[in-house]
């Protein structure tokens, strides 16, 4: 049975590859540096969530 641990770890790591993506294929095709510096902060912080879940799932199947 596929536990909500086994779920939510490759969805924050998806969204952080998503944005990672997205501000690379902006870059790319010469788009907006605001647009560039919103999408960087946005990864930044699904870094942060993603790593924060990955941490309390190992901590909680630990337990």
């Amino acid at each position: 049975m596929t536990s909500f641990a086994d779920i939510i770890v490759p969805v924050a790591v998806l969204a952080v590859a998503l944005v990672l993506l997205l501000g690379l294929f902006n870059m790319l095709r010469g788009g907006s540096a605001n647009r560039s510096q919103q999408l960087m902060r946005l990864r930044v912080l699904l870094q942060f969530v993603a790593i924060v879940i990955i941490m309390a799932v190992i901590w909680w199947k630990a337990v």
